[in-house]
């Protein structure tokens, strides 16, 4: 028999203190810290309390009893429901204040290092439709906020009513198996919109299944979208096929939108029976055009497919990777190493400044784009290999290619392994630039490297308005 706890208590006329992490805010209650999102610093509000620990609480707020000035308007209907763009309420100068800050805070309090002034960060070219990517999931069990719950009639004895509805759109925090319906999202071109939309238009009215993650079944289950700055568009559509006819029912999909959106210029898709969205080890069909689409980046041209990782804000990248090449200072005699290249963006933006660059990548798919994206323009003095980082970068790769002069790093998010760290470490170039999508497993990585290392630049770079993340460029010098 489980225990039930007390109801927890409702903090009436509290006022927001400051922006804490994940997009949240926070204030203090006697002696604990209490995290609460969708609300700004200054804001006055009435909060429930939603979960206790030791040493703070989380709470959502219930009424606003005073808006901050610190404020705007979010520009989106779906705002503090879907969760992803947790900061539009904010202003956007309050925003790179706030990631400035962040910055700082974890390399200061995670690295412990000592650090030169940190340059001020550098804002997005956009602020709206700035991805080139985003992808939807398809679910036959859509989200109902409260409110559309109480707005709905009572259902009556023995059925379900229609709470099990169908819908294209983002997973709920907390809601692996049920996903909210996205009309409109303001991250990427609004000619996405239209596809998602029409998609969704199109399944249901011909009864076609929606995926269901408990069971695993049904036909429609993920859609990816991206575009480039070249002006092509690519849609990738997984499916589920369950019984016989599924993929007729799917291609009948495939050629309603080919037919409806000509300017889609790489149709593909996938029947994937995992229990999980990845495509990575999956073969993908082109339905229509190419597997691929173009992105260009001063006179460079990149090839990009359904598996490639290309930096989602293209304007932002060129500024990111622009800090990358300036802090890597090259005068055309290094031998550089961009480890976690990617599809080559890094390694055949700097190449003309380089004697020679060796790209490393974990995504088979991505280094054969990057040797395409070399070939396609001209880099004649780059190679590329791929494997996990912590098997390929060893002291006998080295030793076989060189030391390099400078070594340029964009790890994942969790930052670099130890043993890539030692290696690096080993090689000793007389630089590093760490690039990196989160700056506290940065700093831990900072620290591994301060005996031998100092830091002598640090350049935060925003890619994604309205989110608490901040991509951060660091230049580390030999001591």
């Amino acid at each position: 028999m489980t225990r039930k706890h007390k109801p927890y208590p409702i903090l009436e006329n509290v006022e927001i203190e400051a922006i804490a992490a994940e997009g949240k805010c926070l204030f203090h209650h006697e002696d604990k810290v209490v995290f609460v999102p969708f609300c700004v610093p200054g804001d006055i509000v009435d909060i429930q309390i939603t979960r206790k620990k030791h040493s703070f609480m989380e709470g959502r707020v219930i009424k606003f009893i005073q808006y901050s000035k610190v404020r705007t308007t979010p520009m989106c209907s779906h705002f503090g429901i879907c969760g992803g763009c947790k900061w539009q309420n904010l202003p956007y100068e309050e925003q790179l204040k706030a990631k400035q800050q962040q910055v700082f805070d974890q390399l200061t309090r995670i690295g412990k290092i000592e650090l030169p002034e940190i340059n001020p960060i550098l804002g997005s070219v956009k602020t709206s439709e700035y991805r080139n990517k985003l992808e939807f999931g398809c679910a036959n069990k859509r989200w109902y906020t409260q409110e559309e719950i109480n707005a709905m009639p009572p259902r009556e004895e023995g059925k379900e009513g229609n709470l099990n509805e169908s819908a294209i759109g983002f997973h709920i925090t907390g809601a692996f198996d049920k996903i909210y319906p996205i009309k409109k999202c303001w991250l990427m071109d609004d000619f996405h919109n239209s596809i998602r939309n029409e998609i969704q238009r199109y399944a249901k009215e011909t009864g076609m299944t929606f995926y269901d993650i408990r069971a695993q079944h049904g036909l429609l289950r993920d859609i990816m979208m991206r575009n480039s700055n070249t002006g092509e568009f690519m849609v990738l559509i997984q499916f589920h096929y369950d019984v016989e006819g599924d993929e007729d029912r799917a291609k009948a999909l495939l050629e309603h939108v080919a037919d409806k959106f000509p300017e889609i210029t790489s149709l593909i898709y996938v029947d994937n029976q995992k229990g999980n969205d990845t495509f990575g080890d999956l073969e993908l069909t082109t339905f229509k055009g190419t597997d691929f689409i173009y992105e260009t980046m001063e006179d460079l041209k990149f090839k990009v497919g359904p598996k490639s990782f290309y930096q989602t804000n293209t304007d932002q990248a060129y500024h990111l990777y622009s800090v990358a090449r300036d802090f890597a200072n090259l005068s055309g005699n290094e031998l550089v190493y961009d480890l976690y290249t990617g599809t080559g963006t890094i390694a055949n933006f700097v190449a003309h400044k380089a004697k020679k660059v060796i790209g490393i990548e974990y995504v088979p798919e991505a280094i054969e784009d990057a040797k395409v994206n070399s070939e396609v323009n001209n880099i004649t003095n780059t190679l590329f290999y791929a494997g996990d980082m912590k098997d390929i970068l060893t002291d006998d790769f080295i030793a076989e290619h060189g030391h390099p002069d400078i070594i340029i790093t964009d790890p994942p998010r969790a930052g670099m392994h130890q043993d890539v760290v030692d290696v690096i470490l080993n090689a000793a170039p007389k630089r590093i630039v760490y690039v990196s999508c989160n700056p506290a497993t940065q700093a831990r990585d900072l620290a591994l490297m301060d005996a031998e290392y100092k830091v002598a630049k640090v350049q935060p770079v925003d890619m994604f308005p309205h989110t608490p993340h901040v991509e951060n460029v660091v230049l580390l010098e030999k001591k």
